[in-house]
């Protein structure tokens, strides 16, 4: 796992709508939540998604946008989003390019480590958590990124006129 502190790496990987998207790009528009789970559809990695679906109101009003990643394809991703109703944007990494980057491989190259990372828009990574099978871990995580943010005066009103003035 990347420590805090570390350059994020880029890659460049396809959504669930066949986009294909670089961490370059992705951090131009707001830094980022970044979390890496093993499988669409499995009960974990549903409960995680489906938490971070129903915090992303409150992440989205800090400046923060979510990206999921795992090794599922664009059709099952696709499936799983609009299945759960999930917001945000999933990436498909079959051959672990960006997992491999991010050190979350599993043992021995079998599945993938269940990981989260704050990444700022400068790409680096200013906080990190790996929890396998304690996935509350990774919504505590993510509820004190927004509250951090929230703290030091990231409020919808100042995520708002980011987004429509990139200079801010």
């Amino acid at each position: 796992m990347l420590k805090p502190g570390s350059k994020a790496p880029d890659f460049i990987l396809p959504d669930e709508d066949g986009n294909e998207l670089s961490l370059t790009d992705i951090l131009e528009q707001s830094p980022i939540i970044l979390y890496f789970y093993p499988a669409d559809f499995t009960p974990g990695c549903t409960k995680e998604a489906c938490s971070i679906r129903d915090m992303h109101d409150n992440i989205l009003s800090v400046g923060l946008r979510v990206i999921g990643v795992s090794p599922q394809d664009a059709a099952s991703h696709k499936k799983f989003r609009d299945k759960h109703d999930l917001p945000f944007t999933l990436l498909c990494d079959p051959d672990k390019v960006a997992i491999k980057m991010y050190d979350v491989d599993g043992p021995f190259g079998v599945g993938v480590r269940r990981a989260t990372y704050l990444i700022s828009q400068g790409a680096k990574i200013q906080s990190a958590l790996q929890a396998d099978v304690l996935i509350g871990r990774h919504t505590d995580f993510i509820e004190k990124a927004v509250m951090l943010r929230e703290t030091a005066g990231m409020k919808s009103s100042d995520a708002e006129q980011r987004y429509d003035d990139p200079d801010k």
